[in-house]
């Protein structure tokens, strides 16, 4: 029995159809602002490597600021444009952690031998882990809460803590390049907010701590 043109369309566009489209939940995902998220892990890897060859701290700092400014631009994005998905939900606080816990870890103890002497970051040891374990068990916290349906979104204390390592960062980048090194009471600066961070850090683990109590118990 011969095939008719029509059997044979119709039998070849699903097929067609199907190898030429990806699944609907990869489609969600290649959106600007998740592309703008994959972007920051990018940079950040970038930053490491600058950090790691020395010679390149104003380079360093001007992509951190870079790099941490997108953190901002793809929730605005997402938000204006309906673009909110499972996965920039996921990837998006993830990056923001590599991007400063990693700077924090590469910059720990940081040393750089100029002719004006020994240049160093300012970071410590018990600062990187002050906020490296404040993000993960925040980070566990919400994910549990959120598995129990409750809605643990950061608040104003954890957005200024954000703001804060940020500034931080950006601080002892510049504190290892010879030219900021040099500018009067810049490494005063540096300790100081390098403190205040630490600080502020450890009181926006215990905020959320107690909201997350007073959740639990609200909840009976």
């Amino acid at each position: 029995m011969p095939v008719t043109e029509q059997q044979t369309d119709s039998q070849s566009t699903p097929a067609g159809s199907e190898a030429g489209s990806a699944p609907p939940q990869l489609r969600d995902a290649i959106n600007a602002p998740n592309l703008i998220t994959f972007s920051r892990l990018i940079l950040a890897l970038v930053l490491f490597v600058l950090i790691y060859l020395d010679g390149f701290w104003l380079t360093a700092a001007i992509l951190f600021v870079v790099a941490a400014s997108t953190d901002f631009l793809d929730g605005y994005v997402a938000r204006r444009y309906g673009l909110v998905t499972v996965i920039g939900r996921i990837m998006d606080p993830f990056a923001d952690k590599i991007i400063v816990c990693g700077a924090f870890i590469f910059l720990l103890d940081k040393k750089v031998n100029v002719e004006q002497g020994v240049l160093w970051s300012g970071v410590n040891a018990w600062m990187v882990l002050i906020i490296i374990g404040r993000e993960m068990f925040i980070s566990s916290l919400r994910g549990f809460l959120e598995k129990q349906g409750m809605d643990f979104s950061a608040d104003w204390t954890g957005k200024i803590k954000m703001g804060l390592q940020c500034i931080a960062v950006t601080a002892s980048l510049l504190s290892l390049a010879p030219e900021f090194h040099a500018v009067e009471n810049f490494i005063l600066f540096r300790n100081v907010i390098l403190w205040a961070t630490v600080g502020f850090t450890a009181y926006s683990g215990v905020a959320y701590v107690v909201r997350a109590l007073s959740m639990l118990s609200s909840r009976g």
